[in-house]
């Protein structure tokens, strides 16, 4: 039982980590497949190693948006920094604030917006109806037909999936973060 002293912290949040030459060897597949995937093992990922089976079948996924996605960086950030900051995932918010100026081109104003849960507005159609149709399916969990209708016709199908997995994705990651307390400035070990 936990006593609320500073043992309850690990490497990464309250987690934790196996450095990569103690990984059993399901954990070092995972951990190998993980950087073949991705170039590195970044935030939760760190966490799923603990269950490899589950790892090697979610990472794919996490991939997917790294490179095939049919959305754009912009709009997968926008996506991305909506749904950690609602879900008030520290460590994900903070880390993707900063990739979506830095990596996805969005200006400052919009991305604080974002996190802040505030009205914003992009002067791109796609990445406004991303923004509408991430916000609606976040909030209300209901897409009204005029939204479905403009996301149809500047996402397709296959980008209307993508951001509904987008948000599922996300959610899934700050559950995973929230469930070891991983804080903003988290590192872990360097491997």
């Amino acid at each position: 039982m936990s006593t609320g002293t500073d043992t309850d912290f690990g490497t990464f949040g309250r987690f934790v980590e196996t450095p990569v030459d103690e990984m059993p060897p399901a954990m070092k597949q995972a951990y190998e497949f993980t950087r073949k995937l991705r170039g590195l093992v970044p935030g939760p990922h760190k966490i799923w190693l603990a269950n490899p089976a589950l790892s090697t079948t979610i990472v794919p996924t996490g991939a997917y948006f790294q490179h095939d996605s049919t959305l754009s960086k912009a709009e997968i950030e926008i996506v991305t920094v909506l749904i950690t900051a609602r879900w008030r995932s520290a460590y994900a918010t903070y880390e993707h604030e900063i990739i979506a100026e830095r990596d996805g081109h969005l200006e400052a104003r919009q991305v604080q917006a974002l996190i802040a849960g505030l009205a914003t507005s992009f002067d791109d159609p796609r990445e406004q109806v991303v923004y509408e149709l991430a916000s609606a399916l976040s909030a209300q969990r209901v897409v009204p037909t005029g939204l479905y209708r403009r996301a149809h016709d500047l996402l397709g199908e296959a980008g209307i999936v993508d951001v509904a997995v987008l948000l599922g994705w996300f959610t899934m990651v700050c559950m995973t973060l929230g469930a070891f307390d991983v804080p903003a400035n988290a590192q872990g070990l360097d491997q």
